[in-house]
């Protein structure tokens, strides 16, 4: 080796610089997706390929051993398994939220199974994808050299979809890593269209539209904290559970169907945990494990054993396999060219710079190109005003050269002009011809017009770009697949991710529960059929229903005394035919108990009261401030005796009347001063005498100006005035409420009612009917009332429910 190429350098200086180098390559040239388009080179170079190829959505698929070799060959040179397994990623539905790929043969599964050889699978680009390629030949984004500098290649693509967010990367550098999780196509665009029209728009308005990530998978997503430092932060951590659901066995066993799971858990992994856990008795009390997925998704059955505890099995599940499984987001791309951690609000305004810089640049192109069509034109108007003369000049010309000259001389005409005057069709001569060139030019003016102006004005060039992102929105928008479940340690502000609105809450006696909106019942008149509100199984009928805000705690007490609290919106939503989801799911009832009454209030640190009463006539009150910490296992409410059951319970103020109302018909009223206000473990006082076969069904707030509504079980109700019940001190055996017959039946429900509320009646098979309040007769106390609702044979009014005017 000649003297002169060597070098003495310090060892570790040389591989420290290496290294450098070496590391920078690997993070900007392979690891990490540029902000702008959310793509790493190979990906980008793919789907240009594909454009160059003409491999459309709309044309015919081509062997991927085709793509493969045309990147290879003019812009990637590295392994052909590289290229292909980069182009199968981008086809894989359950990879990518919006695929970019439109695959044709085997392209791999979410049990793991690996796709075809690529001389077998054939693709062509997504028409989503086109959206990122779109306008890429008018100057939008930088060319660049490829390796052999024989060709050009983009160095982002110019993409109409924010392809970062919505579709998520994932990545290893040196010393640095990304993981960024897909999303919703219509969220994200709604939090870009709320930044340019404010671009000052807070970062909780932005969390509001954009509520999480969205897997192309589905599941859900427990809790908001780390979806708030993740894009507060550019980092944080979510935890995503499997969707189920319970179905019955005609056996009586249950089985639990899980039909959702994590992003990128492997299926096949899965189920082979499941199994490895049950083998050896880590899981006890799973009886059959079975994969019943298909085309139309993934349905993995777990039977369970008769009478196995299935709280305890999905648990176990939860903890040891990846049913539940931790997603870190790290937002990181190159920001020109520099790796960077971004917040969401970074992210955004970066997407939006680029769009802007696009549109700018398509829209000089596209300018340049009017004018330079309207110059040309200009001087073929000239030749058409002076045809006879241009072709003398022509005729007595030496050549095409001298012509040239000669007309630019004579009319005054640029060289552009004069050679398309000589490139001119005689048929151009014609005076169809003369009117199409005349209503062209009038076109590319006005077209030259609008295109100055969006380069004149920021703010038009911003609508541009808000109209093409509705037009995104509008072509591939569609709905979550992936639900977001607040927990109750990380409630902190989520309310402003749920909308507030009244809703029906409906409560079967085997404890199935469902939430719905109130206007799904129409209002109708006293006396008729109403509608069907609730399917539900054999021996099973509704057993509470009641109004309640998203916003509202309910505090649920049981017949064993205890109390559970849950939000409104934990509740699962569901039609109005609906079975709804089990109690069980939601709350952690102990063995034998049973739901028996629900309060809902939208604070828990009011300073108010409850007052709780059981079937045998005991009463107790006790603050609300009590019931401020309520762990999930329920907490002690009242002390109950034996042979006695908790039956319902009130929010009281300081000066109100209680009533007391039995099955049989009677009512005592007494003031709330009456009652001392107790702890949680006491059992409370006498609150009303009982006559034989008698029993306690409800409580009622009482005040003179007021009228009660009382419902018998056969559907006939009254209103009276609260006056006409005198107070008769707690501890008697009351007064008559409402008179019962035969044709009556027993009392079944009492409550405050006003002249313009609405009142919901359901019966135990699921008839629904909502009828206004001033439709009830009003009569005195001794009274039967009047028929509200027909009943089938054998069919009873099950529960009912009163609609406040703000609930309307």
């Amino acid at each position: 080796m000649p003297e002169d190429r060597l070098i003495n350098a310090p060892l570790e200086d040389e591989m420290r610089s290496s290294y450098l180098d070496y590391a920078m390559s690997v993070i900007v040239g392979r690891a990490l997706p540029d902000i702008r388009d959310g793509l790493k080179p190979v990906h980008r170079r793919i789907l240009y390929a594909m454009h160059q190829l003409g491999l459309t959505h709309t044309k015919p698929f081509k062997k991927s051993a085709t793509v493969v070799g045309e990147v290879l060959g003019k812009y990637h040179p590295h392994g052909d398994m590289a290229v292909y397994n980069s182009l199968v990623r981008m086809a894989q539905d359950f990879s990518m939220r919006y695929p970019l790929i439109d695959g044709q043969g085997n392209f791999g599964s979410i049990d793991g199974d690996a796709a075809a050889a690529y001389r077998y699978t054939e693709a062509r680009l997504s028409s989503i994808a086109e959206e990122m390629l779109a306008d890429i030949e008018k100057d939008t984004v930088e060319m660049v050299p490829n390796f052999d500098e024989k060709l050009k290649e983009p160095i982002v693509l110019p993409t109409k979809i924010p392809n970062f967010l919505i579709n998520g990367s994932s990545g290893i550098a040196v010393g640095m890593a990304t993981n960024v999780p897909p999303h919703n196509l219509s969220e994200v665009i709604d939090a870009l269209i709320l930044m340019i029209d404010n671009p000052d728009v807070q970062d909780e308005d932005l969390l509001r539209v954009i509520r999480g990530p969205d897997f192309p998978t589905g599941a859900a997503i427990m809790g908001v904290k780390g979806i708030r430092d993740a894009y507060l932060t550019g980092r944080g951590k979510i935890v995503i559970k499997s969707r189920f659901h319970i179905e019955e066995r005609k056996n009586g066993k249950e089985a639990i169907v899980v039909t959702e799971i994590p992003y990128m858990v492997n299926k096949s992994n899965l189920l082979r945990d499941i199994a490895n856990y049950v083998r050896n008795k880590s899981i006890e009390g799973i009886a059959d494990l079975r994969d019943e997925s298909d085309r139309n998704g993934i349905r993995i059955v777990i039977e369970l054993k008769r009478d196995a505890p299935r709280r305890v099995i999905l648990n176990k599940l939860f903890k040891h396999t990846n049913m539940r499984s931790t997603f870190g987001i790290i937002f990181l791309g190159l920001v020109d060219g520099v790796p960077k951690t971004l917040t969401l609000r970074q992210t955004l305004q970066l997407y939006l710079q680029h769009r802007e810089e696009v549109v700018k640049r398509r829209t000089q192109f596209e300018l340049d190109k009017a004018e330079k069509r309207a110059h040309i034109i200009e001087g073929l108007k000239i030749a058409l005003d002076n045809i006879d003369e241009v072709v003398e000049v022509i005729k007595k010309s030496k050549d095409t050269g001298i012509a040239k000259q000669n007309l630019m001389k004579r009319f005054g005409l640029t060289e552009i002009q004069s050679q398309a005057i000589l490139d001119m069709k005689l048929s151009r001569l014609t005076g169809l011809e003369r009117e199409k060139l005349e209503e062209e030019y009038l076109q590319l003016i006005k077209e030259i017009d609008r295109l100055k102006t969006i380069l004149a004005s920021r703010d038009a060039l911003m609508q541009v770009i808000k109209e093409e992102l509705k037009e995104i929105r509008e072509k591939y928008g569609d709905e979550r697949r992936t639900e977001i479940i607040p927990q109750e340690e990380e409630d902190i502000d989520i309310e402003d991710l749920i909308k507030e609105e009244d809703v029906v809450v409906t409560l079967t006696h085997k404890g199935w529960v469902k939430r719905i909106p109130l206007d799904t019942y129409r209002r109708q008149g006293r006396g008729g059929k109403g509608v069907i509100g609730m399917k539900q199984g054999a021996e099973d009928f509704v057993q509470s229903i009641f109004i309640a805000s998203t916003h509202d705690y309910l505090l649920i007490f049981t017949s064993k005394g205890r109390c559970y609290r849950i939000k409104v919106h934990q509740i699962p939503e569901g039609s109005r035919v609906s079975q709804g989801r089990s109690i069980a799911n939601l709350v952690e009832f102990q063995k034998d108990e049973k739901l028996k009454s629900v309060v809902n209030t939208k604070d828990i640190g009011e300073d108010k009261n409850l007052v709780l009463v059981t079937r045998l006539g005991t009463i107790k009150k006790i603050p609300l401030l009590a019931f401020r910490n309520v762990r999930k296992g329920g907490i002690i409410a009242q002390i109950i005796n034996e042979g006695d059951e908790l039956i319902d319970s009130k929010l009281i103020s300081p000066g109100d009347d209680i009533m007391l109302i039995t099955k049989n018909g009677s009512a005592v009223r007494f003031g709330e001063n009456l009652l001392r206000p107790m702890g949680r473990s006491a059992a409370g006082v006498r609150g009303i005498r009982l006559r034989d076969n008698d029993y306690v069904i409800g409580i009622i707030v009482a005040k003179e100006d007021k009228k009660v509504l009382f419902i018998s079980e056969n559907g006939y109700g009254k209103r009276t005035p609260i006056r006409e019940y005198r107070k008769t001190g707690r501890g008697g055996y009351g007064v008559i409420g409402m008179r019962l017959t035969e044709k009556t039946g027993k009392l079944l429900s009492a409550m405050v009612i006003e002249n313009d509320d609405e009142v919901i009646l359901i019966t135990i098979n699921g008839q629904i009917i909502r009828i206004p309040a001033n439709g009830i007769s009003e009569v005195h106390r001794a009274t039967q009332g009047v028929k509200l609702i027909n009943l089938s044979i054998g069919d009873k009014v099950a529960d009912v429910a009163r609609i406040q005017p703000n609930e309307k």
